[in-house]
């Protein structure tokens, strides 16, 4: 149906998200440095399992709704929306932080911003979305802590 298709083309820009987010965590994983480094670098797996597992349930949302998921790199490019993560190379823990908390909050102003749209089209697709949210909030709430 053509809701069903509505969801489904915003589901795959969340899930475009989702992947990208696990590689930019990874990427952050592997490049930080300084005070903290063992704190934070063992702190960042945990959240790339995390939402790597939300991108595993926004995939299979799309194939139960019909849609075929995108889970190429090229789509997480081409679904892009949103500004890229900017932190290139080796840096600091709190450049890091810093860093991934802006780009958590835009991650989940687009998490929102779709439940709202969502909340017209598929409600179940919504509510994945909403425990989607709560979690990235949780890990940026352990970002911020680990800055404060």
């Amino acid at each position: 149906t053509t809701l069903f298709r509505s969801a489904i083309a915003i589901l795959q820009n969340r899930l475009s998200q989702e992947q990208e987010a696990a590689l930019v965590l990874k990427h952050a994983h592997w490049n930080v440095t300084g005070p903290n480094f063992i704190a934070v670098h063992e702190m960042l797996d945990p959240e790339v399992e995390a939402v790597l597992a939300q991108a595993d349930e926004t995939a299979e949302r799309i194939a139960t709704l019909g849609g075929t998921p995108d889970g190429r790199a090229d789509a997480i490019t081409r679904n892009r929306t949103w500004k890229p993560f900017d932190v290139d190379g080796r840096a600091g823990t709190e450049k890091y932080l810093e860093a991934l908390i802006e780009y958590y909050d835009a991650f989940i102003a687009d998490d929102r911003k779709a439940i709202a749209e969502l909340d017209e089209l598929d409600v179940i697709s919504s509510n994945i979305i909403q425990d989607h949210v709560q979690e990235l909030e949780k890990f940026q709430w352990f970002m911020r802590s680990h800055l404060a």
